[in-house]
């Protein structure tokens, strides 16, 4: 149902004629005025006799385009030249709804979005927290500093140093505990103990504001949560036996009065240890006091003794490194 090849009147420019091969238009055109005697029959054949132009067939299929004019009158013109008007505004319509797919792909500014990864490339997989296995952690309000060497206590507004041997606290059912020594142990009672910790605490739900009596109340309480039972009512050494007062006094932290008391404690089972209970005024919030434990295990595999004095002297207000203080310096009566 389509018309035989032959030249007819390019759809795309009306005033050329193009080569129809009967399936589809070729890339071949010629000027009207040479389809008089003597044009090519085809492009691919010698000159020789024109060849007519199809004639259209009322309701059937064709081309994309029309044929030719007919040279019955001036009717076939108009139709042709509705056939190429038709035509062009297909090509427009085409234009226009692929300007707009390219579009949505873009980012509006007239580049194309980033390529997709390449196949087989992995994906960073989700990562998702099962709250119902995963270990308690400390409490948060002690980070990391840009400064490694550095624990900031952001409740308590003070910063810590961190010695060497000492991290982070992770997986830790203890609150507020802002550090603790490297790796585990088994305790000799059962349970996963650590050589060392600190804990950093605001005293609450008491009126006294004695740096001294604060601190000789609260030795005790920091002995038995060490070595005697653990949250839990498990014995991990098996509970003190006894215990010696070592150190107690004044000393200056973050420039401002502050006192100690340091206990030696002896287990049923293990080396024991030592605890320490330091208080000092805070510069934050309400002005309650702040209260630092110190808890180290005994024995070769506990952290040195020295290290709870320099803690205690790199103790800082967060933003001030120029604060001096420290075990024997120079201080007015403690109250």
């Amino acid at each position: 149902m389509t018309p035989p090849p032959g030249w007819y009147a390019d759809p795309t420019a009306p005033h050329q004629e193009r080569w129809w091969d009967g399936t589809a238009w070729s890339d071949h055109r010629r000027t009207p005025a040479a389809a008089g005697a003597g044009s090519p029959a085809s492009p691919e054949q010698g000159f020789g006799p024109p060849v007519p132009p199809a004639t259209p067939v009322s309701g059937g299929f064709g081309p994309p385009a029309g044929p030719g004019p007919s040279s019955s009158g001036g009717g076939g013109g108009g139709r042709y030249r509705a056939v190429a008007l038709v035509v062009v505004a297909a090509v427009l319509v085409a234009a226009v709804v692929t300007g707009a797919v390219l579009l949505r792909g873009s980012d509006g500014s007239g580049t194309e979005p980033d390529a997709a990864p390449p196949a087989g490339t992995p994906s960073a997989p989700a990562t998702t927290t099962d709250t119902a296995t995963s270990p308690p952690s400390a409490d948060p309000s002690a980070t990391s500093s840009t400064d490694p060497s550095v624990v900031v206590d952001e409740l308590n507004g003070i910063t810590l140093p961190l010695p060497e041997g000492w991290v982070l606290p992770e997986h830790v059912a203890e609150p507020d505990v802002v550090m603790t020594t490297d790796g585990t142990y088994d305790c000799p009672g059962g349970g996963i103990c650590r050589h060392g910790r600190v804990i950093s605490r605001t005293v609450t739900d008491t009126d006294e504001t004695s740096p001294r009596a604060l601190a000789e109340a609260d030795i005790a309480d920091a002995a038995d949560e060490a070595y005697d039972e653990d949250l839990i009512g498990r014995s991990p050494f098996g509970g003190i036996e006894s215990h010696q007062a070592v150190a107690a006094g004044q000393v200056a932290v973050s420039g401002r009065a502050g006192y100690y008391v340091r206990w030696r404690v002896t287990t049923a089972e293990g080396p024991g240890g030592y605890v320490q209970s330091l208080v000092f005024p805070s510069t934050v919030g309400t002005g309650a006091p702040v209260l630092v434990r110190y808890v180290f295990d005994a024995g070769e595999d506990g952290p040195p003794l020295a290290d709870m004095d320099r803690i205690t002297k790199g103790i800082r207000p967060i933003g001030d490194a120029d604060t001096g203080g420290g075990v024997g310096s120079d201080l007015g009566p403690t109250p």
